[in-house]
């Protein structure tokens, strides 16, 4: 149990510090594909990452470079490594990245990304639809990994007697994994 917890703790620090830079990345390299001039940045995930663009060209660019980034890159690289815990960190980067939007949104802190992508004319439907998918699939798929690595007991096949995630090193669930 020690040891699953351990890896837990782990597992969401490293989830945390991938998807702050990964997020963070994303204005970043966003705003110098389009044209704007990085003034100041920290990209650190202890502390609340940012970047400064100015000027910046295309706001919206920027802006939505981190929370698109921050997602596919995540996703990207669990997809190519097959690896459970990959998928682990991807999921809360996609559901965090949607949360992020929904709360920014909420507080209405003019620092933060949903009021700065509103102010660039950002529509609010796609902001919803971003949040909606991000947390709503987020939800589900993350879910099953906290599932998958807090649980003590490893589910059998009644037929076979092999574990139902054999291909628990890929992006494979038992159905009880995906519901709920």
């Amino acid at each position: 149990m020690t040891n699953r917890i351990l890896l837990f703790a782990l597992l969401l620090i490293a989830s945390w510090s991938v998807m702050a830079v990964s997020h963070e990345c994303g204005h970043i390299v966003g705003g110098m594909a389009c044209g704007a001039t990085l003034i100041d940045y920290d990209i650190v995930p202890w502390h609340l990452p940012y970047s400064l663009h100015s000027p910046d060209p295309h706001p919206l660019v920027t802006l939505w470079s981190g929370p698109l980034v921050g997602v596919a890159i995540p996703l990207l690289v669990a997809a190519v490594l097959r690896r459970r815990w990959a998928w682990f960190i991807a999921d809360f980067c996609l559901i965090a990245n949607g949360c992020y939007l929904a709360l920014a949104w909420v507080s209405g802190d003019r620092l933060l990304d949903t009021p700065r992508l509103l102010n660039a004319g950002a529509s609010p439907t796609t902001i919803v639809l971003y949040c909606l998918v991000t947390i709503g699939t987020g939800y589900v798929w993350f879910r099953a990994d906290c599932i998958h690595f807090l649980s003590d007991k490893r589910k059998m096949v009644a037929t076979e007697n092999q574990p139902t995630d054999q291909c628990e090193e890929d992006r494979c669930f038992d159905s009880e994994d995906r519901v709920d």
